[in-house]
């Protein structure tokens, strides 16, 4: 990938942990994501242009949201360029607001298990009840919080803690691009799982 679109979509992923992101009443601290290149990703939905991956081609932080295995939806934030397709998937984060109705969706989940309530990209996407009523939703439009009912990032952190990187979770190409990044430490990051149809990864 050349390295003005690398830098820019990893930027972009980093800038998102530790930021807030609010659905339909409830509100996540986001914990880990996923950075995807586009068309120079072969691991991205946006490498080939279908008419499911036509959101990521837009505008900057839409929101892209996808079936997973037919079971559970996935949130992702596009990143731009406009047509490079770039985007970040949310894997992970803390419920920090409407624990009540997160623990709802998810189950009713019992408070000791808070932590799980959003850990995982799924997961995430049901706490907050996201789905794909909300694709194409404008993240950094402005609402009238009295009325507000869909889906929007908060503001950057002033500051953020450590991070780390690692590679992609469960992607058979470009498996070992270590575009995973998370908060140190933080019991809300879900666990790394290689895709038993990658390559095995280089020998040191």
């Amino acid at each position: 990938m050349p390295p003005r679109h690398q830098a820019d979509v990893v930027r972009r992923a980093r800038a998102l942990l530790d930021r807030t992101i609010t659905g339909h009443g409830v509100t996540v601290r986001i914990t880990e994501v996923e950075a995807y290149g586009g068309i120079e990703d072969p691991a991205s939905h946006a490498f080939t242009r279908t008419p499911r991956s036509e959101i990521m081609y837009g505008p900057a932080y839409r929101l892209y949201v996808y079936r997973s295995y037919g079971i559970h939806f996935c949130a992702n934030v596009v990143t731009g360029p406009t047509e490079i397709g770039a985007a970040v998937l949310l894997r992970a984060g803390e419920v920090v607001e409407g624990h009540e109705l997160a623990r709802f969706r998810r189950g009713e989940t019992p408070p000791e298990r808070d932590v799980n309530l959003a850990r995982g990209p799924g997961n995430l996407a049901q706490a907050l009840g996201i789905t794909l009523d909300d694709l194409g939703t404008d993240l950094l439009a402005a609402h009238d919080d009295r009325d507000f009912t869909g889906v929007r990032l908060g503001p950057e952190p002033r500051t953020r803690k450590r991070t780390s990187a690692g590679p992609r979770v469960g992607v058979s190409k470009a498996a070992d691009v270590p575009w995973r990044f998370w908060l140190e430490g933080d019991p809300t990051v879900s666990a790394y799982k290689r895709s038993p149809r990658a390559p095995r990864p280089p020998q040191s």
